[in-house]
């Protein structure tokens, strides 16, 4: 498998979001996708000549128009689940507007950031949408406890994923502190305990379903405990804590002396993608401020920093890295981008290290560049796509639903930080 198709994959549980090179290429010139061709030309020609201007301010209108497109993304699925995301020139796709089936994984922390953004701007509206969502996870839990890897299936054909019933975990957790469900709180301590007997002697987790390659640790599966935890706190039982700091333990042993997280990407583990490696620094982070475990923040922190002079003055940074830092990639990993840039806000929040926050807002900033607004095409409008350009090596050709849902938390962080 080349890098290209490799990184097609590269989210958990993923499917391929198109069939061939020649596939894209024909949808591209379907009168349907007139918006998005003008999209892929205008982009292309400001990655090749560098002419991206970063948008300052216009945090809430840039906000609201990517809660919009979450909405319709779940409209665009066939359940109250959030469709994996808008790929207008995938032949699955197209025969549902070009919305793919919904994906529990990621349904799930977009329950947070929904209520998160609901709390903040007393939007009502987005708790009765988030519950339905954590009432369509409940319906769709596996009989164990765990959440099933990829989109949805049926019964029949679901596997078990570590990192999908965290994310899952995540959502329910929210939504347990939102409303205080009955049923929401027995679900996620279904979950919480799948996990707590998914762990390893040596503190990862160990079951990562059939359509990420097996490898025996998954460092990215550090965001599990940042769940876990909280829910250690909602249950009032101290076992589900010690498990989640059991696991950060382990991640933090994998970190190398650049401060490079090994066994860190599901596809290449020697050159992981900004995705992952901002999946782990948050995992590591989160729990290390909960559990008041000055190392954890420190090895986020060490993590981080070799980071920021990758960053260029507009925002842009590369997509993979190795363990020296080199950049593995020439596009941009956008959902990457918007997960450090949440890294950061909370690192300065933290350390008052006033280097994170400039990170940050040039990340986000470059971020706003990216989202589009004006094309006419609701699919297209409020979200944020895969790559940059967007026929890079990640997500290619489409506006996969977590790349928005990071990018709504950094706005969210960067409203916060003033």
């Amino acid at each position: 498998m080349n890098l290209a198709s490799a990184d097609r994959q590269a989210v958990p549980a993923a499917p391929p979001p198109a069939r061939s090179a020649a596939a894209r290429l024909l949808g591209l010139f379907a009168r349907r996708n007139r918006a998005f061709l003008g999209l892929v030309v205008a982009d292309q020609l400001r990655f090749s000549t560098g002419t991206i201007r970063p948008v300052e301010g216009r945090i809430r209108e840039r906000a609201e128009a990517a809660v919009a497109w979450l909405l319709r993304a779940q409209d665009g699925s066939e359940d109250r689940g959030v469709s994996m995301g808008y790929y207008p020139l995938d032949p699955e796709a197209t025969a549902r507007g070009g919305w793919m089936p919904s994906y529990p994984e990621t349904t799930g922390y977009i329950i947070q950031t929904l209520l998160a953004y609901a709390e903040r701007h007393a939007r009502r509206d987005l708790v009765e949408r988030a519950m339905q969502m954590a009432r369509w996870e409940i319906e769709i839990q596996m009989s164990d406890g765990a959440v099933m890897g990829g989109h949805l299936r049926p019964p029949e054909q679901r596997r078990a994923a570590a990192f999908n019933t965290g994310m899952v975990l995540q959502g329910w957790t929210a939504a347990y502190r939102a409303t205080g469900d009955a049923a929401v709180l027995g679900a996620a301590r279904r979950a919480a305990d799948w996990l707590v007997a998914d762990q390893g002697e040596n503190g990862h987790y160990r079951t990562h379903g059939t359509l990420v390659p097996s490898a025996r640790v998954k460092t990215y599966n550090s965001l599990c405990s940042w769940a876990l935890y909280r829910f250690g706190e909602d249950s009032g039982e101290t076992r589900y804590k010690d498990a989640a700091v059991r696991n950060i333990e382990a991640t933090v042993g994998e970190q190398r002396p650049s401060g490079w997280f090994a066994n860190n990407c599901l596809t290449h583990p020697e050159t992981p993608l900004l995705h992952t490696i901002g999946y782990t620094l948050q995992g590591v982070l989160e729990v290390g401020i909960l559990s008041g475990e000055g190392r954890f923040v420190e090895a986020a922190r060490r993590g981080t920093m070799p980071l920021l002079p990758l960053i260029s003055e507009k925002g842009f940074i590369r997509g993979r890295f190795r363990e020296d830092w080199t950049p593995a990639a020439r596009w941009s990993c956008l959902t990457g981008n918007a997960q450090l840039a949440v890294v950061c806000f909370r690192l300065h929040e933290v350390t008052g290290d006033t280097r994170f926050l400039d990170a940050a807002n040039r990340l986000t900033n470059l971020l706003k560049a990216l989202q589009r607004t004006d094309t006419g095409d609701p699919g297209i409008d409020g979200a944020i796509p895969g790559s940059f350009p967007i026929f890079g090596g990640y997500m290619t050709a489409g506006f996969p639903n977590w790349a928005t849902k990071y990018y709504l938390d950094a706005l969210l962080a960067q409203e916060r930080a003033g």
